[in-house]
Protein backbone atom coordinates (compact mmCIF):
# COMPACT_ATOMS: atom_id res chain seq x y z
CA UNK A 1 0.00 0.00 0.00
CA UNK A 2 1.22 3.40 -0.85
CA UNK A 3 0.79 4.44 2.76
CA UNK A 4 3.28 1.93 4.10
CA UNK A 5 6.42 3.28 2.13
CA UNK A 6 8.48 5.45 4.23
CA UNK A 7 10.13 7.74 1.53
CA UNK A 8 7.70 7.17 -0.96
CA UNK A 9 6.54 10.17 -2.44
CA UNK A 10 8.52 12.77 -0.99
CA UNK A 11 9.58 15.02 -3.51
CA UNK A 12 7.10 16.24 -6.31
CA UNK A 13 8.81 17.54 -9.55
CA UNK A 14 8.49 21.07 -8.07
CA UNK A 15 10.27 19.93 -5.54
CA UNK A 16 13.16 18.54 -7.60
CA UNK A 17 13.26 21.58 -9.30
CA UNK A 18 13.17 23.54 -6.26
CA UNK A 19 16.62 21.49 -5.11
CA UNK A 20 18.20 22.80 -7.74
CA UNK A 21 18.61 26.38 -6.13
CA UNK A 22 20.10 24.80 -3.04
CA UNK A 23 22.81 23.60 -5.41
CA UNK A 24 26.21 25.11 -5.18
CA UNK A 25 27.68 25.71 -8.77
CA UNK A 26 31.25 26.48 -9.14
CA UNK A 27 31.50 29.89 -11.22
CA UNK A 28 32.23 29.56 -14.83
CA UNK A 29 34.55 31.62 -16.60
CA UNK A 30 34.86 29.56 -19.92
CA UNK A 31 32.66 30.12 -23.03
CA UNK A 32 29.79 27.83 -22.12
CA UNK A 33 28.59 27.41 -25.78
CA UNK A 34 32.00 26.40 -26.71
CA UNK A 35 32.63 23.37 -23.84
CA UNK A 36 32.10 19.96 -24.18
CA UNK A 37 30.99 18.25 -21.16
CA UNK A 38 32.19 15.24 -20.30
CA UNK A 39 29.86 11.88 -21.30
CA UNK A 40 28.92 9.63 -19.34
CA UNK A 41 26.15 7.28 -18.94
CA UNK A 42 23.15 8.14 -16.95
CA UNK A 43 22.36 5.38 -14.18
CA UNK A 44 19.31 4.92 -12.15
CA UNK A 45 18.31 7.97 -10.57
CA UNK A 46 19.16 8.22 -6.97
CA UNK A 47 16.74 11.59 -5.83
CA UNK A 48 13.84 10.37 -3.84
CA UNK A 49 11.10 8.44 -5.55
CA UNK A 50 7.97 10.82 -6.16
CA UNK A 51 5.12 8.24 -6.72
CA UNK A 52 4.02 9.15 -9.95
CA UNK A 53 3.80 7.26 -12.91
CA UNK A 54 6.43 9.05 -14.97
CA UNK A 55 8.52 9.11 -12.01
CA UNK A 56 12.01 8.03 -13.53
CA UNK A 57 11.57 9.95 -16.66
CA UNK A 58 11.10 12.53 -14.31
CA UNK A 59 14.32 12.36 -11.86
CA UNK A 60 16.45 11.21 -15.29
CA UNK A 61 15.87 14.79 -16.89
CA UNK A 62 15.85 16.55 -13.85
CA UNK A 63 19.24 15.36 -13.11
CA UNK A 64 20.51 14.81 -16.55
CA UNK A 65 19.39 19.35 -16.71
CA UNK A 66 21.83 19.49 -13.63
CA UNK A 67 24.96 17.78 -15.46
CA UNK A 68 24.82 21.06 -17.89
CA UNK A 69 26.87 24.23 -16.76
CA UNK A 70 24.85 26.45 -17.99
CA UNK A 71 21.68 25.42 -17.04
CA UNK A 72 22.77 24.75 -13.60
CA UNK A 73 23.61 28.48 -12.62
CA UNK A 74 20.54 29.74 -13.80
CA UNK A 75 18.98 27.23 -11.70
CA UNK A 76 21.16 28.89 -9.17
CA UNK A 77 19.71 32.10 -10.13
CA UNK A 78 15.94 31.53 -10.16
CA UNK A 79 12.83 31.61 -8.29
CA UNK A 80 9.93 29.45 -7.59
CA UNK A 81 7.74 31.67 -9.30
CA UNK A 82 9.91 31.29 -12.41
CA UNK A 83 10.15 27.93 -12.42
CA UNK A 84 6.07 27.53 -11.92
CA UNK A 85 5.45 29.99 -15.10
CA UNK A 86 7.61 27.70 -16.90
CA UNK A 87 10.42 30.20 -17.52
CA UNK A 88 13.17 28.44 -17.02
CA UNK A 89 12.09 26.08 -19.54
CA UNK A 90 13.17 28.62 -22.31
CA UNK A 91 17.13 27.98 -21.23
CA UNK A 92 16.42 24.55 -22.59
CA UNK A 93 17.96 26.46 -25.85
CA UNK A 94 21.25 26.52 -24.12
CA UNK A 95 21.48 23.28 -23.12
CA UNK A 96 24.88 21.41 -24.62
CA UNK A 97 24.02 19.67 -28.01
CA UNK A 98 25.43 16.44 -25.93
CA UNK A 99 22.75 16.69 -22.89
CA UNK A 100 20.04 17.54 -25.34
CA UNK A 101 20.68 14.27 -27.63
CA UNK A 102 20.30 11.99 -24.05
CA UNK A 103 17.24 14.17 -23.44
CA UNK A 104 15.89 12.81 -27.00
CA UNK A 105 16.83 9.38 -26.06
CA UNK A 106 14.79 9.96 -22.77
CA UNK A 107 11.92 11.33 -24.51
CA UNK A 108 11.78 8.21 -27.06
CA UNK A 109 11.78 5.83 -24.43
CA UNK A 110 9.19 7.13 -22.53
CA UNK A 111 6.82 7.63 -25.37
CA UNK A 112 7.68 3.75 -26.25
CA UNK A 113 7.07 2.90 -22.30
CA UNK A 114 3.99 4.62 -23.04
CA UNK A 115 2.53 2.93 -25.76
CA UNK A 116 3.52 -0.65 -24.21
CA UNK A 117 1.50 0.11 -21.35
CA UNK A 118 -1.32 1.52 -23.46
CA UNK A 119 -1.31 -1.81 -25.96
CA UNK A 120 -1.50 -3.88 -22.63
CA UNK A 121 -4.28 -2.19 -21.53
CA UNK A 122 -6.01 -2.63 -25.26
CA UNK A 123 -5.16 -6.21 -24.96
CA UNK A 124 -6.52 -6.78 -21.43
CA UNK A 125 -9.88 -5.34 -21.92
CA UNK A 126 -9.88 -7.32 -24.94
CA UNK A 127 -8.99 -6.17 -28.37
CA UNK A 128 -8.26 -8.40 -30.30
CA UNK A 129 -7.90 -7.45 -33.75
CA UNK A 130 -8.49 -4.03 -33.52
CA UNK A 131 -5.90 -1.41 -34.10
CA UNK A 132 -4.56 0.26 -31.01
CA UNK A 133 -4.16 4.37 -32.08
CA UNK A 134 -1.56 5.90 -30.18
CA UNK A 135 -1.01 9.02 -31.23
CA UNK A 136 -4.79 9.69 -29.95
CA UNK A 137 -4.50 7.57 -26.64
CA UNK A 138 -1.17 9.42 -25.70
CA UNK A 139 -3.19 12.90 -25.51
CA UNK A 140 -3.94 11.63 -22.17
CA UNK A 141 -0.55 12.10 -20.76
CA UNK A 142 0.04 15.46 -20.37
CA UNK A 143 3.88 15.33 -18.89
CA UNK A 144 5.01 15.20 -22.49
CA UNK A 145 4.34 16.56 -25.56
CA UNK A 146 3.43 13.69 -27.46
CA UNK A 147 3.03 15.06 -31.03
CA UNK A 148 6.64 15.80 -31.79
CA UNK A 149 7.31 12.02 -30.22
CA UNK A 150 11.13 12.14 -31.30
CA UNK A 151 12.89 15.17 -29.58
CA UNK A 152 12.67 16.95 -26.32
CA UNK A 153 12.03 20.53 -26.68
CA UNK A 154 11.15 23.76 -24.34
CA UNK A 155 7.59 22.58 -24.20
CA UNK A 156 8.00 19.33 -22.95
CA UNK A 157 10.31 20.63 -19.65
CA UNK A 158 7.39 23.43 -18.96
CA UNK A 159 4.81 19.89 -19.40
CA UNK A 160 6.77 17.96 -16.94
CA UNK A 161 7.47 20.81 -14.69
CA UNK A 162 3.50 21.86 -14.83
CA UNK A 163 2.53 18.10 -14.55
CA UNK A 164 4.64 17.50 -11.78
CA UNK A 165 3.40 20.49 -9.67
CA UNK A 166 -0.44 19.80 -10.35
CA UNK A 167 0.11 16.24 -9.97
CA UNK A 168 1.43 16.65 -6.91
CA UNK A 169 -0.28 19.28 -4.80
CA UNK A 170 -3.43 17.17 -4.03
CA UNK A 171 -1.04 13.86 -3.32
CA UNK A 172 -1.43 14.39 0.16
CA UNK A 173 -5.45 15.05 -0.28
CA UNK A 174 -5.51 12.14 -2.24
CA UNK A 175 -3.44 9.55 1.00
CA UNK A 176 -5.72 11.15 3.69
CA UNK A 177 -8.84 9.91 1.27
CA UNK A 178 -7.12 6.32 0.98
CA UNK A 179 -6.55 6.46 4.68
CA UNK A 180 -9.92 7.01 5.60
CA UNK A 181 -11.90 4.60 3.14
CA UNK A 182 -8.92 2.00 4.90
CA UNK A 183 -10.78 2.98 8.27
CA UNK A 184 -14.03 2.58 6.94
CA UNK A 185 -13.13 -0.66 5.49
CA UNK A 186 -11.60 -1.67 8.70
CA UNK A 187 -14.69 -0.61 10.83
CA UNK A 188 -17.01 -2.48 8.25
CA UNK A 189 -15.23 -5.48 8.51
CA UNK A 190 -15.60 -5.53 11.88
CA UNK A 191 -18.81 -5.32 12.50
CA UNK A 192 -19.79 -7.52 9.36
CA UNK A 193 -17.57 -10.19 11.57
CA UNK A 194 -19.53 -9.60 15.22
CA UNK A 195 -23.01 -10.42 12.98
CA UNK A 196 -21.88 -14.32 12.26
CA UNK A 197 -20.90 -14.92 15.93
CA UNK A 198 -23.68 -15.72 18.73
CA UNK A 199 -24.21 -13.75 21.84
CA UNK A 200 -21.27 -14.94 23.54
CA UNK A 201 -18.43 -14.76 21.29
CA UNK A 202 -19.94 -11.61 20.23
CA UNK A 203 -19.80 -10.00 23.91
CA UNK A 204 -16.25 -11.42 24.01
CA UNK A 205 -14.96 -9.81 20.72
CA UNK A 206 -16.46 -6.45 21.96
CA UNK A 207 -14.54 -6.79 25.00
CA UNK A 208 -11.30 -7.87 23.31
CA UNK A 209 -11.76 -4.79 20.99
CA UNK A 210 -12.31 -2.02 23.92
CA UNK A 211 -9.16 -3.13 25.77
CA UNK A 212 -6.98 -3.13 22.52
CA UNK A 213 -7.96 0.03 22.20
CA UNK A 214 -7.36 1.35 25.37
CA UNK A 215 -4.07 -0.49 25.47
CA UNK A 216 -3.38 1.37 22.54
CA UNK A 217 -3.95 5.01 23.40
CA UNK A 218 -1.52 4.38 26.63
CA UNK A 219 1.44 5.60 25.99
CA UNK A 220 3.98 7.91 26.72
CA UNK A 221 3.37 11.64 26.26
CA UNK A 222 3.87 12.45 22.24
CA UNK A 223 5.40 16.11 22.06
CA UNK A 224 4.18 18.31 19.22
CA UNK A 225 6.34 17.81 15.87
CA UNK A 226 8.52 20.63 15.24
CA UNK A 227 8.71 21.89 19.35
CA UNK A 228 11.55 22.64 21.52
CA UNK A 229 10.85 19.31 23.10
CA UNK A 230 10.09 16.89 20.46
CA UNK A 231 13.96 18.19 19.01
CA UNK A 232 15.54 17.97 22.10
CA UNK A 233 14.40 14.41 22.42
CA UNK A 234 15.96 13.53 18.60
CA UNK A 235 19.00 15.37 20.01
CA UNK A 236 19.41 13.14 23.57
CA UNK A 237 18.52 10.12 22.23
CA UNK A 238 19.31 9.78 18.26
CA UNK A 239 22.63 12.26 18.50
CA UNK A 240 23.62 11.24 21.61
CA UNK A 241 23.76 14.61 22.79
CA UNK A 242 22.93 16.74 25.92
CA UNK A 243 19.62 18.74 26.16
CA UNK A 244 20.98 21.01 27.47
CA UNK A 245 23.34 21.70 24.52
CA UNK A 246 21.06 21.88 21.92
CA UNK A 247 22.19 24.36 19.31
CA UNK A 248 19.20 24.45 16.49
CA UNK A 249 22.02 25.27 13.97
CA UNK A 250 24.40 22.25 14.64
CA UNK A 251 20.99 20.23 14.88
CA UNK A 252 19.69 20.99 11.24
CA UNK A 253 23.10 20.13 9.78
CA UNK A 254 23.39 16.44 11.45
CA UNK A 255 19.76 15.38 10.44
CA UNK A 256 20.18 17.72 7.29
CA UNK A 257 21.65 14.14 5.41
CA UNK A 258 22.55 14.75 2.00
CA UNK A 259 23.88 17.91 2.98
CA UNK A 260 22.14 20.02 0.02
CA UNK A 261 21.12 23.08 2.95
CA UNK A 262 17.65 22.09 3.34
CA UNK A 263 14.99 19.20 4.91
CA UNK A 264 13.05 17.83 2.30
CA UNK A 265 9.63 15.93 3.33
CA UNK A 266 11.87 12.58 4.03
CA UNK A 267 14.18 14.13 5.84
CA UNK A 268 11.82 16.05 8.44
CA UNK A 269 9.58 12.43 8.51
CA UNK A 270 12.46 10.69 9.65
CA UNK A 271 12.62 13.22 12.65
CA UNK A 272 9.27 12.14 13.74
CA UNK A 273 10.45 8.36 14.18
CA UNK A 274 11.05 8.83 17.84
CA UNK A 275 7.34 10.36 18.44
CA UNK A 276 5.72 7.42 16.56
CA UNK A 277 7.68 4.84 18.32
CA UNK A 278 6.18 5.70 21.48
CA UNK A 279 2.82 4.88 19.67
CA UNK A 280 3.22 2.13 17.71
CA UNK A 281 4.98 -1.39 17.52
CA UNK A 282 4.59 -3.82 14.22
CA UNK A 283 4.80 -6.90 17.10
CA UNK A 284 1.36 -5.14 18.91
CA UNK A 285 -1.95 -6.47 17.81
CA UNK A 286 -3.32 -3.08 19.13
CA UNK A 287 -0.97 -1.08 16.57
CA UNK A 288 -1.80 -0.67 13.17
CA UNK A 289 1.10 -0.04 11.02
CA UNK A 290 -1.13 1.99 8.09
CA UNK A 291 -2.09 4.70 10.90
CA UNK A 292 1.79 5.00 12.31
CA UNK A 293 1.96 6.42 8.25
CA UNK A 294 -0.61 8.62 8.55
CA UNK A 295 0.53 9.57 11.35
CA UNK A 296 3.96 10.37 10.14
CA UNK A 297 1.99 12.56 7.51
CA UNK A 298 0.12 14.50 9.73
CA UNK A 299 3.22 15.45 11.79
CA UNK A 300 4.97 16.48 8.59
CA UNK A 301 1.90 18.39 7.19
CA UNK A 302 1.96 20.07 10.56
CA UNK A 303 5.58 21.42 10.55
CA UNK A 304 5.82 22.27 6.93
CA UNK A 305 2.30 24.37 7.71
CA UNK A 306 4.27 26.66 10.21
CA UNK A 307 8.00 26.37 8.87
CA UNK A 308 8.05 26.36 5.45
CA UNK A 309 7.28 29.92 4.73
CA UNK A 310 7.79 30.02 0.93
CA UNK A 311 5.53 26.86 0.54
CA UNK A 312 8.18 25.11 -2.05
CA UNK A 313 7.60 21.80 0.39
CA UNK A 314 11.53 22.55 2.13
CA UNK A 315 12.43 23.77 5.09
CA UNK A 316 15.72 25.73 4.20
CA UNK A 317 18.34 26.81 7.14
CA UNK A 318 16.63 30.41 7.90
CA UNK A 319 13.30 28.92 7.62
CA UNK A 320 14.14 26.18 10.39
CA UNK A 321 16.25 28.99 12.75
CA UNK A 322 13.21 31.39 12.32
CA UNK A 323 10.95 29.15 13.22
CA UNK A 324 13.02 28.14 16.70
CA UNK A 325 12.32 31.78 17.49
CA UNK A 326 8.51 31.84 17.61
CA UNK A 327 5.93 31.10 20.32
CA UNK A 328 5.67 28.16 18.82
CA UNK A 329 8.62 26.44 19.62
CA UNK A 330 7.86 26.24 23.00
CA UNK A 331 4.84 24.55 22.96
CA UNK A 332 4.22 21.61 25.72
CA UNK A 333 0.85 20.56 24.90
CA UNK A 334 0.78 16.47 23.91
CA UNK A 335 0.52 16.28 20.46
CA UNK A 336 -3.04 14.70 19.79
CA UNK A 337 -2.55 11.18 18.26
CA UNK A 338 -5.34 9.93 15.11
CA UNK A 339 -6.91 7.42 18.35
CA UNK A 340 -8.30 10.77 20.38
CA UNK A 341 -10.68 11.30 17.95
CA UNK A 342 -12.74 9.30 15.22
CA UNK A 343 -12.04 9.44 11.60
CA UNK A 344 -15.30 9.68 10.55
CA UNK A 345 -18.81 9.91 11.98
CA UNK A 346 -21.70 7.27 12.40
CA UNK A 347 -23.23 9.24 8.83
CA UNK A 348 -20.14 8.47 6.79
CA UNK A 349 -19.97 4.98 7.78
CA UNK A 350 -23.40 4.31 6.93
CA UNK A 351 -22.76 6.11 3.76
CA UNK A 352 -19.42 3.84 2.81
CA UNK A 353 -21.51 1.23 3.48
CA UNK A 354 -24.18 2.01 1.27
CA UNK A 355 -21.78 2.34 -1.73
CA UNK A 356 -20.48 -1.37 -0.62
CA UNK A 357 -24.02 -2.58 -0.99
CA UNK A 358 -24.70 -0.53 -4.11
CA UNK A 359 -21.54 -1.88 -5.66
CA UNK A 360 -22.23 -5.84 -4.12
CA UNK A 361 -25.47 -5.13 -5.82
CA UNK A 362 -24.10 -4.01 -9.66
CA UNK A 363 -21.63 -6.81 -9.27
CA UNK A 364 -24.79 -9.27 -8.56
CA UNK A 365 -26.80 -7.66 -11.56
CA UNK A 366 -23.74 -8.18 -13.99
CA UNK A 367 -23.08 -11.83 -12.38
CA UNK A 368 -26.44 -12.92 -13.29
CA UNK A 369 -26.73 -11.27 -17.11
CA UNK A 370 -22.74 -12.87 -17.26
CA UNK A 371 -24.94 -16.25 -16.15
CA UNK A 372 -27.79 -16.03 -18.28
CA UNK A 373 -25.54 -15.23 -21.28
CA UNK A 374 -23.48 -18.33 -20.37
CA UNK A 375 -26.90 -19.97 -19.98
CA UNK A 376 -28.15 -18.89 -23.90
CA UNK A 377 -24.41 -20.00 -25.04
CA UNK A 378 -24.68 -23.17 -23.92
CA UNK A 379 -27.85 -23.63 -25.53
CA UNK A 380 -26.82 -22.02 -28.48
CA UNK A 381 -24.19 -25.14 -28.46
CA UNK A 382 -26.27 -28.01 -27.53
CA UNK A 383 -28.48 -26.51 -30.86
CA UNK A 384 -25.49 -26.82 -32.64
CA UNK A 385 -24.11 -30.19 -31.23
CA UNK A 386 -27.52 -31.40 -31.99
CA UNK A 387 -27.36 -30.43 -35.90
CA UNK A 388 -23.87 -31.70 -35.86
CA UNK A 389 -25.05 -35.14 -35.09
CA UNK A 390 -28.12 -35.36 -36.89
CA UNK A 391 -26.27 -34.24 -40.11
CA UNK A 392 -23.24 -36.88 -39.24
CA UNK A 393 -26.46 -39.45 -38.62
CA UNK A 394 -27.43 -38.27 -42.11
CA UNK A 395 -24.04 -38.91 -43.70
CA UNK A 396 -23.53 -41.99 -42.13
CA UNK A 397 -27.57 -43.25 -43.00
CA UNK A 398 -26.54 -42.00 -46.88
CA UNK A 399 -23.37 -44.27 -46.60
CA UNK A 400 -25.15 -47.01 -45.70
CA UNK A 401 -27.51 -47.00 -48.09
CA UNK A 402 -25.29 -46.03 -50.74
CA UNK A 403 -23.31 -49.39 -49.88
CA UNK A 404 -26.27 -51.48 -49.92
CA UNK A 405 -27.82 -50.70 -53.17
CA UNK A 406 -26.57 -52.97 -56.38
CA UNK A 407 -24.29 -52.07 -59.21
CA UNK A 408 -26.20 -51.01 -62.42
CA UNK A 409 -24.71 -51.13 -65.46
CA UNK A 410 -24.73 -48.39 -66.86
CA UNK A 411 -25.56 -48.65 -71.66
CA UNK A 412 -24.37 -45.88 -73.29
CA UNK A 413 -26.92 -43.96 -75.29
CA UNK A 414 -27.52 -44.89 -79.63
CA UNK A 415 -27.94 -42.44 -81.44
CA UNK A 416 -30.73 -42.53 -83.58
CA UNK A 417 -30.72 -43.92 -87.62
CA UNK A 418 -31.99 -41.78 -90.66
CA UNK A 419 -33.80 -43.88 -93.35
CA UNK A 420 -31.71 -44.72 -96.43
CA UNK A 421 -28.25 -43.95 -94.38
CA UNK A 422 -26.49 -47.40 -94.49
CA UNK A 423 -25.17 -48.13 -91.03
CA UNK A 424 -21.47 -49.06 -90.87
CA UNK A 425 -20.79 -52.58 -91.21
CA UNK A 426 -23.98 -53.74 -92.88
CA UNK A 427 -23.99 -54.46 -96.39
Amino acid sequence: MVMLINEALVRCGLVLLSLWLCIQSVPISVDKTKEKPQEEELEAPQSAETGLHYDRYLREVIEYLEKDPHFKEKLKNANMEDIKQGKLSKELDFVHHSFRTKLDELKREEINRLRMLLKAKHDIQGGNSRTVDHQTLLKQFEHLNHINPHTFEVEDLDRLIRSATKDLENFDKDRHDEFKRYELMKEHDRRERLKTMNEEDRRKEEQHYEEMKKKHADHPKVNHPGSEDQLKEVWQEADGLDPEDFDPKTFFKLHDSNGDGVFDESELEALFTKELEKVYNPENEEDDMVEMEEERLRMREHVMNEVDTNKDRLVSLSEFLAATKKQEFLEKDEWETLDRDSLYTEEELREYEEQLLNEANDINKKSVELEKQRAELEKKQEELNAQKFGLQQAVEEMERLKARSPKVEVKQPVAPVAEGVPVPGNS
